[in-house]
Parts: structure tokens; C-alpha cells; sequence
């Protein structure tokens, strides 16, 4: 089995970490095999309750670490850059801190690097369940948004060979696909980091693989402000992805 590290940015989720880093170090994989790293950039209480949780677990015998920084340069994207260079795992999967990863995540993912004639395959993203999707109107209407986006859109890029988008967490990337000098790892000049490495990864011919049938719940935003800056980043992100890799897409 390959040794995988699981990266968790976080940032003031004092609500919801304490719930994603015990369904992490509950996934269904070898210890001895799994590295556990929570990136936290927090400046709120969340950092006391990091080090709580990490350290219970640590006494378990889980290899969990806490990485902060000084500043909060690059944002998401720093934080997964700069903790690279210490993670021991030839895969890396990554969990928004909303996010409850099923136990089985690893062995529903991995084997489909490990087959032969998958050489080429640099992630592999789950599709998003909706852990509070019946909480009001507006969390139904984004959850039915995102299944179409998900069912309809990633599912047929996919079956048409067309590249598709890395969506960010609830996914894996074989780590020599971020290393490779022709894709250029996590960078933070666009808000959409996921989204950017992607495209860059299929230029430079590794592909993706979405997984329909493996459901990784996470949490929708409740308050219509919340949702508004996550449509406002998503789609400002899109169009700095597509004004930074537009040339190279149309001479592929």
C-alpha cells in the first residue's frame, strides 16, 4: 500500500474541525501509511482547540501534525504549497474542514492510481453529499445546484475526455502530478487554486478521474451573505483561471 498524507486547511473552524480530523483518523488505512496534516492559519480560538484535538490523537499513536505560519501568505494555496515539502505520502488528499470524509475514502480512491495503464492519472475527486441540505430554501437550492454541477457537468466532461476541475476537497492527487516542473504546484495568484492546478495538470498531459458514486458529505453555507462570497470567489477565480491559462488551452 503507498503512503498517503491527508492536508486539511483550516482557517477559525472551531465548529466543524474537531469532526473532520476524527473522521480522518478513522479512514480504513494502514497508520504506519498515513500522515495526517492540519494547516492551520486560524487567529480565533480555533488554534487552542487544534492543538487539543491533534494532541489526542497524537497519544493515540496517529502520525498528526499542526502547521501554522506567520502570515497567511497565498492563502489555501500557501498553506498546501508550503506544507508540501514535509509531507512523507506519495498521495495527497485533501478535506475542506465542512467536509466528513467516509472511512472506506482511501480504498474506493487509491486502487485507481495503482491500476496499470493509469500512469497518467493525477487526481481522482469524489462527488460532494450535503450534510445540512434540508436547513432552509437556500441550502436546498445550492445543493441541487451543485449535484447538477457534479452529475451533469464533471461526470460529462469526463465521458467526453474533455478536462475538468478539481473541486477543491474531497479529492486525491498522486504527488509527483503537483511536483512535476511542467505543471508548477499550488499557486496563489488566482481564487480559484483548485481550479488552476487542474488545467495546468492537464496541459501538461496527466488527466483526472471523477468518482460519481463515491459521496463525501460536507456543509452547505447557511446564511445567503456566506453564499454570496462563495459564488462571488468561485466565479472570480474561474475568470482569473481562464485569463492566466487561456493561451496555452487554445495552442494545446
Amino acid at each position: 500500500m503507498p503512503t498517503v498524507t491527508i492536508q486539511l486547511p483550516i482557517y477559525n473552524e472551531r465548529h466543524v474541525v474537531e469532526r473532520l480530523i476524527a473522521a480522518c483518523a478513522q479512514l480504513d488505512y494502514p497508520r504506519h501509511k498515513l500522515q495526517i496534516q492540519v494547516l492551520d492559519d486560524s487567529d480565533d480560538s480555533t488554534t487552542a482547540l487544534v492543538q487539543r484535538i491533534v494532541h489526542h490523537w497524537q497519544q493515540r499513536g496517529l502520525e498528526i501534525e499542526v502547521i501554522r505560519r506567520a502570515q497567511r501568505a497565498g492563502f489555501k494555496a500557501g498553506a498546501l504549497a508550503g506544507a508540501l515539502p514535509t509531507a512523507t505520502g506519495e498521495y495527497i488528499a485533501i478535506f475542506d474542514a465542512d467536509f466528513v470524509p467516509p472511512s472506506l475514502f482511501l480504498q474506493h480512491t487509491l486502487p485507481h492510481f495503482l491500476t496499470s495503464g493509469n500512469a497518467s492519472l493525477g487526481f481522482v475527486q469524489a462527488r460532494w453529499g450535503h450534510l445540512n441540505q434540508d436547513y432552509s430554501l437556500l441550502t436546498r437550492c445550492q445543493a441541487l445546484a451543485l449535484d447538477g454541477h457534479f452529475v451533469v457537468e464533471q461526470t460529462g466532461r469526463m465521458a467526453a475526455g474533455y478536462p475538468f476541475g478539481f473541486n477543491g476537497s474531497a479529492g486525491i492527487w498522486r504527488r509527483a502530478c503537483i511536483e512535476d516542473p511542467s505543471v508548477g504546484g499550488w499557486q496563489a495568484d488566482t481564487l480559484c487554486e483548485d481550479l488552476d492546478l487542474s488545467y495546468r495538470a492537464h496541459l501538461a498531459g496527466w488527466r483526472g478521474l471523477f468518482l460519481g458514486d463515491l459521496e463525501v458529505p460536507g456543509e452547505i453555507p447557511v446564511q445567503l451573505l456566506a453564499f454570496k462570497r462563495q459564488q462571488f470567489r468561485w466565479a472570480k477565480g474561474s475568470v482569473q483561471t481562464l485569463r492566466k491559462l487561456a493561451g496555452r488551452v487554445v495552442h494545446h
